[in-house]
C-alpha cells in the first residue's frame, strides 16, 4: 500500500467510520473485490473534468465515468434541475398514468434522431434498454403474423448489458461462462478484431466489410423467416473499442432490409455525442428500427435509459380496441421524474455548449495524441474514432489481463482515471476535455506505459 492510500484509508476512516471489516457488506460489481479492499480507491467529490479522491487529489477523468458523464461533472443546471424536481414531484406512476417531463423528453429526443426514429420507450439502463428492444423485436413480428421469427443474432464479443437477454446476444465470454444456459434461439455473427491490415487505423479501418456477409451465413444456415432481429454495437466499446469495418453497417442493413429483419444498434456508449455526431446512427449514415440508449443521456446523473423505435414497429402495436395495453412492457420507474428532469438539462447543457459535435472538432489532436504512444513498450494496437481510444497491450504470458490492469493502478497513483478491458486500456472522456487535459491525459499515460514490465 502506498504512503499516499495509507493516508487515504485514515481520513476514509475518520470521514465516513469505514474499516476494512465494514467494506465487506458491499459486494462490488465487475471489481476485483479483494484486491479493492485491501488498498480501495474511493471518490468523494466531482467537478468538470476531475474527481477528488478521498485523500484529496485531483484525478483526471478519462473515462467520463463509466462511458456517462458526457457533459462532465457537476454541471450546475443538471443538479438545480434535479433539485427542483424533487422538491416539485419525486415520483409518478408511469402505467396508465405520466408527467408532462415525460412527453416532453421524448419530443426533444426524437427531435435529435432521424426518421422514421421517432418514438422513445424509457428504460433505467443500457442492460433495460437491450431487454426492451429485444422484446420489442419478437412482439413487432408476432403482432405482424410473423411469430416463426423468434431467433435473434449477436456478434462475438459483443457487449449488450448482463441481462439474460443482453448476455445472450452478447459475446464476451467471461459474462457468460458463469450462469448456464443462455437464451434458446440466439447465434452470434464473427467479430471484427484482429483483420490483418487494420493495425494501428487511424479512425474507421479499411480492411472487413466481408465480414458482414457472416450475417448471410446465419441466415443461410437457420431460414431468414426464422429470425427477428440483429443487434451490434456500431462501435464495440466494452470488448475494446472494436471499430467496423468501412461499409460493414451499411452491408448489415442491406441484408437486414433483404430478409425482413430487424436492426438493432446498440448506442449506449456512441449516443450522446461520444462520436463526434450526436449519434453512431449519424456518423455511420445508417438508420436501424431500435437503437437502445442510456449513459450520455442524463450525463450519468441519473439512472435512465431509452428506446428509440420506428415508426413502422410502433405501428405495428396499434392495432385493436384502443382500451387494451399494446406492449406488455415497462418497469416501475420507467420516465421517473428525476430521471427526466435531468435529461432535459443534460439536452439543454449539450445545445448550449454543441457538446453533440464537439467531439469532432477534438477528434484530430485527439487521434494524434493517441498514436504518439505506439512507440511504448508493450503496445501492439491503437484505435480510435470519435472521442474514444484504444491502446492494446501485449498480454503478460500465462497472465492475461494483469499489465493492463498494472497500468490502471499505476495510472490512478498518477492521478489519471483510465478503464480496461482484458488487455486494452480504453478511454473515453468527457466531451468538455482541452486539448491541455488531452496532453495531460496522455503524457501521464506515457509514463505508465514505460513503468511497465
Amino acid at each position: 500500500m502506498t504512503e499516499a492510500n495509507t493516508l487515504a484509508r485514515g481520513e476514509i476512516e475518520q470521514i465516513t467510520g469505514l474499516t476494512t471489516n465494514n467494506l465487506d457488506a458491499y459486494w462490488m460489481p465487475f471489481t476485483a473485490n479483494r484486491q479493492f479492499k485491501k488498498d480501495p480507491r474511493l471518490l468523494v467529490k466531482a467537478k468538470d473534468m476531475h474527481y477528488t479522491s478521498a485523500d484529496g487529489r485531483q484525478i483526471l477523468d478519462g473515462t467520463a465515468g463509466l462511458w456517462c458523464c458526457n457533459a462532465g461533472h457537476g454541471r450546475q443546471k443538471i443538479v438545480e434541475a434535479v433539485q427542483q424536481q424533487v422538491a416539485e414531484l419525486d415520483y409518478a406512476p408511469a402505467f396508465q398514468m405520466a408527467h408532462p417531463k415525460s412527453f416532453e423528453l421524448a419530443a426533444r429526443l426524437a427531435a435529435l434522431m432521424p426518421d422514421p426514429l421517432n418514438h422513445v420507450f424509457y428504460t433505467n439502463s443500457g442492460s433495460e434498454s437491450v431487454e426492451t428492444a429485444l422484446k420489442m423485436a419478437l412482439a413487432y413480428h408476432k403482432a405482424r403474423g410473423e411469430g416463426s421469427r423468434t431467433r435473434l443474432i449477436g456478434r462475438e464479443r459483443g457487449y449488450h448489458g448482463v441481462n439474460f437477454g443482453g448476455i445472450s446476444v452478447g459475446g464476451m465470454v467471461a459474462n457468460r461462462k458463469q450462469f448456464g444456459a443462455m437464451l434458446a434461439g440466439v447465434d452470434h455473427m464473427r467479430h471484427t478484431h484482429g483483420i490483418a491490415g487494420n493495425e494501428f487505423s487511424k479512425g474507421v479501418p479499411k480492411n472487413g466489410i466481408e465480414y458482414a456477409e457472416d450475417l448471410m451465413r446465419l441466415i443461410q444456415l437457420h431460414d431468414p423467416s426464422t429470425i427477428a432481429a440483429v443487434i451490434v454495437e456500431p462501435v464495440a466499446g466494452s470488448a475494446g473499442v472494436i471499430l467496423p469495418p468501412e461499409g460493414y453497417l451499411k452491408r448489415l442493413r442491406e441484408i437486414c432490409d433483404e430478409h425482413g429483419i430487424l436492426l438493432i444498434f446498440d448506442e449506449v456508449i456512441t449516443g450522446f455525442g461520444r462520436l463526434g455526431t450526436p449519434f453512431g446512427v449519424d456518423y455511420f449514415d445508417v438508420i436501424p428500427d431500435l437503437v437502445t440508449t442510456a449513459k450520455g443521456l442524463t450525463s450519468g446523473v441519473v439512472p435512465m435509459g431509452a428506446v428509440f423505435a420506428s415508426s413502422k414497429v410502433y405501428d405495428a402495436f396499434m392495432t385493436g380496441p384502443d382500451h387494451l395495453i399494446e406492449l406488455f412492457h415497462g418497469y416501475t420507474y420507467s420516465a421517473h421524474p428525476l430521471a427526466c428532469a435531468a435529461a432535459l438539462a443534460t439536452l439543454d447543457v449539450y445545445a448550449e455548449e454543441e457538446l453533440l459535435t464537439r467531439g469532432a472538432k477534438m477528434a484530430e489532436y485527439w487521434q494524434e495524441a493517441l498514436h504518439s504512444l505506439r512507440d511504448c513498450p508493450h503496445v501492439i494496437d491503437i484505435r480510435n474514432i470519435g472521442l474514444i481510444g484504444a491502446v492494446e497491450l501485449e498480454p503478460i504470458a500465462g497472465e492475461p489481463t494483469k499489465r493492463a490492469f498494472t497500468a490502471f493502478l499505476k495510472a490512478y497513483e498518477k492521478n489519471i482515471l483510465i478503464r480496461t478491458t482484458g488487455d486494452t486500456i480504453a478511454m473515453s472522456p468527457p466531451l468538455i476535455i482541452s486539448e491541455s487535459e488531452i496532453d495531460t491525459l496522455v503524457g501521464t499515460l506515457r509514463d505508465v506505459l514505460k513503468s511497465l514490465d
